[in-house]
Order: C-alpha cells, then sequence, then structure tokens
C-alpha cells in the first residue's frame, strides 16, 4: 500500500509527536520520524511542515552554533503546540477507531438481481 497520501495527512501530527519532549532541528526530526517507522517521510515536507507549523504559533525556535558546519535551527513545543498535538491526538485516536471498527466488521454479502430475475 502507498502510504504517500495517509503520511501527508498526519505530518503535523507525527511531528509534533516526535518533538513534545525533546526539540530538534530539521534533519534530526527527519531521522526520528524514520526511526519510528515513517520511511518515506522526505526532507522537504518535513522542513515544510516545521515552517508551517512555527508560522501557526505551534512551535517555538532557537539557533544553536555549530563547531563543525552550519548553525541548527532547533524547534520546540509551546503551549499552542502542545494544545493542537491533544487535539490531532484525540481526532486521530477517533478516526482510528472508526475505521478499526469498519475494517474489522464483517462484510456482508451483496445480492445482485441478474437481467430476467424476478425475485
Amino acid at each position: 500500500m502507498d502510504t504517500t497520501q495517509l503520511l501527508k495527512g498526519v505530518l503535523d501530527l507525527a511531528v509534533l509527536a516526535v518533538i513534545v519532549d525533546d526539540d530538534g532541528y530539521g534533519y534530526d526530526i527527519v531521522r526520528r520520524l524514520r526511526a519510528a517507522g515513517l520511511d518515506e517521510v522526505g526532507d522537504a515536507s518535513v522542513y515544510g511542515t516545521l515552517r508551517r507549523l512555527y508560522s501557526a504559533g505551534a512551535l517555538s525556535s532557537y539557533v544553536v552554533p555549530s563547531d563543525g558546519g552550519p548553525h541548527r535551527k532547533y524547534y520546540g513545543m509551546n503551549a499552542n503546540g502542545r494544545a493542537l498535538l491533544a487535539e490531532q491526538r484525540a481526532n486521530w485516536t477517533a478516526f482510528a477507531d472508526t475505521l478499526t471498527q469498519l475494517l474489522e466488521k464483517p462484510q456482508s454479502t451483496v445480492h445482485l438481481r441478474t437481467i430476467g430475475d424476478q425475485s
């Protein structure tokens, strides 16, 4: 199953979940998502999500100098981000429960009338 479209729909939630307890910079967050099993997540998608969440006021950011390369911009949760994560977590849980019930429901047999069938 191609999970690309599913991932697009839940990337905000996934990003918030991996930084809720530990701030991170862009590529670090990508690595965390991949380590969690979201192998198909793209760097550009995560960077765009971070910028969007920051612009929406869900994240704070700060720059940390690096000895061996460019400075790193870290992102962390703020009160708005925690509220958004709680809301999205509840929405996801309700959605996943509904879909699970749908998938576990026994398939009913569909009876089709054939041409000439008078029943």
